[in-house]
């Protein structure tokens, strides 16, 4: 090899380790560098309860973490200080939309859909997330057109959420296709992000999910905003003669959707059965929608002045408010949803009495008194044994509020999310 051909070889080489030097520090880069998250939320973002609590604290965690995050949702909605929410236009027709399925909202999905199309192409983003399966559905053809990875954040399925809300009958020709429908939607995402183990193995038993694709990421709470310690007995007492609540009673609370799968008719049945009993204890429910269909139906139990209803509570008053509770409540009857509020009665350090279910049994272990899905009859009799057993209330208590602290921070969490994130954008 001559002088000129060793020289040759030598810049080649020069050049090569240059290349690869420039590739790594490139990629060091971009592993490090912010992410641009592109959320679309098929709801009326922000409303105080359920999975938009769930998008609320992930968008905080992601953003503390120091990456954008814009949202894309419905014209409906309140604004959360600090958050990046980019609205739909309001349908001509319909200005009222109620929580749950309706057919007006594939209306609003199609206004979605066109909305997130010019949001992406003027946030650019580098992850699609989509939350709930309309949004993993724009998501899913949002994704192809820009080449972006789609996160699909699952909090329950499309089929029997619908059930739920008596708008399919499963035994109908409709629910079949909406079933087609959600297991082609499930295999759109690169990753699927599900509020408990139970999801996890529902998409992969019941829709074919393939297990790589599946990150169990349950519900968190947020333990310095919901800390028992921060509401002095005075505050409480307050609180309690605002609402009208007798000071002598022990208060069972319930915060979510007023809703009958959520159980809350067999909240006024535990309410008639312990005021029959001479139990001096009263329920605190709130939450929306159908305030007045449940206060009626309280009256006609006669337990009217045994059951408050609040109607809704903004989420910066959840954890003073919930604070009443000396027992908390999980009447829901799902078996696919979540249940994210128990960690919120979990870091306020209260016994949960709840129906006995996977999720529920996720979250609260054995530190759950539990009784049989749908039995009223046992659900009022373990009431029964926490109102009487004050010590085995504080002993529960303490352990949930551990439990919730050591296993259920938003700050783990957003760790993992982003871990997801890095894999998928690489």
């Amino acid at each position: 090899m001559d002088e000129s051909e060793l020289k040759v070889k030598l810049r080649n080489t020069q050049y090569t380790i240059r290349n690869t030097l420039e590739q790594n520090v490139a990629q060091e880069a971009a592993s490090l560098r912010p992410l641009r998250i592109l959320m679309i939320a098929p709801t009326s973002f922000f409303s105080d309860y359920g999975g938009h609590i769930r998008i609320l604290e992930e968008t905080r965690t992601l953003q503390s973490m120091g990456h954008n995050v814009a949202i894309v949702t419905y014209y409906k909605g309140s604004d959360m200080p600090g958050l990046d929410i980019r609205r739909t236009a309001p349908l001509p027709w319909h200005t009222d939309y109620e929580v749950g399925s309706s057919r007006h909202k594939l209306a609003f999905d199609v206004y979605l859909a066109w909305q997130s199309l010019v949001e992406a192409l003027r946030y650019k983003p580098d992850v699609i997330h989509g939350h709930m399966h309309e949004g993993a559905l724009i998501g899913g053809v949002l994704a192809k057109l820009l080449r972006k990875p789609l996160v699909f954040d699952f909090q329950g399925s499309l089929t029997a959420e619908m059930a739920d809300h008596n708008f399919l009958d499963v035994n109908g020709r409709a629910y079949q296709l909406a079933y087609r429908l959600e297991k082609r939607i499930d295999k759109l995402p690169d990753a699927i992000l599900t509020s408990s183990v139970k999801a996890s193995r529902l998409l992969q038993d019941d829709f074919c999910v393939p297990p790589d694709r599946l990150y169990a990421l349950p519900d968190c709470a947020d333990p310095d905003r919901f800390n028992p310690e921060k509401f002095s007995e005075a505050d409480k007492l307050a609180l309690k003669q605002h609402l009208g609540i007798p000071p002598d009673r022990l208060i069972i609370s319930y915060l979510g959707l007023l809703t009958d799968y959520q159980g809350i008719p067999h909240l006024i049945q535990a309410a008639a059965r312990l005021k029959e009993a001479g139990k001096k204890a009263h329920f605190l429910i709130m939450g929306y929608p159908q305030v007045f269909h449940y206060q009626q139906m309280a009256a006609d139990c006669g337990v009217a002045d045994h059951v408050t209803f609040t109607g809704k509570v903004e989420y910066r008053d959840a954890p003073a408010y919930l604070a009443l509770g000396d027992i908390s409540v999980a009447p829901k009857m799902s078996n696919t949803e979540g249940s994210g509020k128990l960690l919120n009665y979990m870091a306020l350090a209260q016994p949960v009495v709840a129906y006995d279910s996977p999720v529920h049994r996720e979250y609260l272990g054995d530190l759950g008194v539990y009784a049989p899905s749908g039995d009223v009859d046992a659900f009022t009799c373990c009431l029964t044994e926490l109102l009487h057993d004050p010590q085995r209330r504080q002993f529960l208590g303490r352990q949930l509020r551990q439990r919730a602290v050591r296993e259920y921070n938003w700050q783990a969490a957003g760790e993992k999310i982003v871990a997801i994130y890095r894999q998928l954008t690489k």
